[in-house]
């Protein structure tokens, strides 16, 4: 019988999501006060910032796999669980590409539905490679990526200087709330939550089949 605390993924992410907040926080005031670009940089899209929470979801997933395994809480076969995870993380890239292809520019908004519609389609996939993990890698995206969203929107109406509020290199002007529906909510509710449930998913699955395979041997 799973445990209660396993069947409730907004208990099972609480911890989780109070560090991530911790690390959200820490990183704006890292950037506000102009601390070290390569632990805070505030170029747009993050510059790949030591300090940061997307580095935070294969840590997390692995424990949470690990949780629901112990629970009772295991996926069906491996081999169609892994093959579904694959080709969710493979389903947004390769959709960039076709659309590149297409004649879609980086930086249209085209380009930007195009990585949205994707990314709902891998969730879609990953959710089916083990429902349980994915319910929890869901509430987790939310705990972690709507105070993201909320600090983008204060952010962009502030001009703040941040990460938050910086666009890429050659995007159009728009306004403040234009561009957060854009480059802020737009991704924030897609393209990072299918990150947060696909790639987390990988990890989860590894680490609950291993948690899992140690368990029925004990």
């Amino acid at each position: 019988m799973p445990q209660a605390s396993a069947a409730s993924p907004w208990r099972l992410v609480a911890v989780p999501a109070a560090i991530t907040l911790a690390v959200t926080l820490l990183r704006l005031v890292g950037e506000l006060l102009n601390w070290s670009p390569m632990l805070f940089s505030r170029a747009g899209g993050g510059g790949g910032a030591l300090v940061g929470i997307a580095w935070l979801v294969p840590v997390f997933a692995a424990w949470f796999g690990v949780r629901l395994a112990r629970a009772g809480e295991r996926p069906g076969p491996l081999g169609p669980a892994f093959g579904l995870i694959v080709l969710a993380i493979a389903l947004v890239p390769l959709s960039g590409i076709a659309a590149a292809k297409a004649g879609i520019g980086q930086l249209e908004l085209r380009m930007l539905f195009v990585f949205a519609v994707a990314s709902l389609a891998g969730v879609v996939l990953a959710w089916r490679a083990w429902p349980a993990l994915a319910r929890t890698l869901l509430a987790y995206a939310v705990a972690a990526r709507v105070p993201v969203a909320l600090i983008m929107l204060l952010a962009m109406l502030g001009n703040w200087g941040t990460h938050y509020d910086a666009a890429p290199p050659g995007f159009p002007e728009m306004g403040a709330f234009a561009k957060w529906l854009t480059i802020g909510l737009l991704p924030q509710a897609t393209v990072w939550f299918w990150f947060t449930i696909a790639f987390g998913g990988l990890f989860g699955l590894i680490a609950g089949a291993i948690a899992g395979r140690r368990s029925a041997v004990a």
